[in-house]
């Protein structure tokens, strides 16, 4: 059958545009393809092919390849000759090696589906993949990504499920295009802060991986739908740190006394406060925790509340139903210390 279909396509030559000979137990890709320069799309799933034959380099007009599920091994470097292809289907193989010549010639590729293969790398040339739009390489064994992935500036989708990623690099804030990003059971243990720069992401899917923080200003992201189950959230201990932004200050312990005290009308703060206007001025940009409702000036992740998720937990625009409820605030130091730190401050 399969020969009788090949046969067919050779008579019309120049004037074939579509070959698809899906699941015919072929072990090889027909040589005959270098008789076909105007075929526009090659469809030969559900195979038993080894080799991507050298002839492919002929079909320079080809927009549509797809070798899913097969018994490929590699993606050579005469694939790079397919200047005019713009999807590209591997899934299903056993491809552990990526050339990284490849990545030279397809230069109109929007779409790139590596799934269940063997890849535990990428070339750094995948970055000039410049029309990529979707990259799809779930069921893989990548343990990092390279940084030149993250130069892909037309990137609207990046399907990374069931890999072995430690980490995601900072350069991922380059992706301003990025609108959904999938990264189920890898062993990730926290988020970029360039994640939280990513102004277009609107699906991000972290779960079963073992974050436990979530960066500074992921509050800020603009999510339709969030998953984060499986994760230890907030398991880990505090730190001691140096950044002056992680400690609170005297002023700011100080401050929030004061700014009680002044909601409480005490006559004595109220006076003292018109003689030092800085002061004021900067008690003035003090912010409401969501949670509690008390002021602050500095962000602190100390204040939090609990949200049992459900089943297919989804997140509101503005992130207000995330099961772990992140607010940047804490004031009850001053229910237990704020009169002796506030005497300290005096001194």
């Amino acid at each position: 059958m399969a020969e009788r279909l090949l046969i067919t396509a050779l008579k019309g030559g120049i004037n074939t545009k579509i070959i698809t000979l899906n699941g015919k137990k072929i072990t090889k890709m027909p040589s005959a393809l270098e008789k076909l320069p105007g075929l526009r799309t090659l469809d030969l799933q559900n195979n038993r092919i080894q080799k991507v034959c050298p002839e492919i380099s002929c079909l320079t007009q080809l927009t549509l390849l797809n070798l899913g599920n097969n018994v490929l091994e590699d993606v050579p470097e005469e694939m790079r000759c397919l200047i005019s292809l713009k999807k590209l289907h591997l899934f299903g193989n056993r491809i552990c090696r990526f050339a990284s010549r490849v990545c030279d010639g397809l230069q109109n590729l929007i779409l790139l589906n590596l799934n269940d293969n063997q890849l535990t790398s990428l070339p750094q040339e995948i970055g000039r993949l410049k029309s990529l739009t979707c990259l799809s390489i779930n069921h893989n064994q990548l343990t990092i990504i390279p940084r030149e992935l993250c130069s892909l500036e037309n990137l609207s989708e990046l399907h990374l499920n069931y890999n072995q990623l430690m980490y995601i690099p900072e350069e991922i804030k380059f992706l301003q295009k990025l609108k959904q990003l999938f990264l189920v059971r890898n062993n990730l243990e926290a988020l970029p802060e360039g994640l939280c720069q990513l102004k277009n992401l609107k699906i991000l899917d972290i779960a079963g991986n073992v974050i436990q923080i979530f960066p500074q200003g992921f509050q800020n992201l603009k999510l339709r739908e969030f998953y984060c189950e499986g994760n230890p959230l907030f398991l880990k201990r505090p730190i001691t740190t140096t950044q002056p932004k992680d400690i609170w200050t005297l002023w700011e312990i100080t401050a929030r006394f004061i700014i009680r005290e002044l909601e409480e009308n005490n006559p004595f703060l109220m006076n003292a406060i018109e003689c030092h206007p800085e002061a004021r001025e900067k008690i003035s940009q003090a912010k409401q925790c969501a949670i509690c409702k008390k002021p602050f000036l500095s962000e602190w992740l100390e204040c939090v509340q609990f949200v049992s998720p459900s089943k297919n937990w989804k997140i509101s625009k503005n992130l207000q139903l995330i099961p772990l409820q992140i607010l940047l605030c804490s004031y009850q130091c001053f229910d237990q210390r704020g009169p002796d730190l506030f005497e300290i401050a005096q001194e």
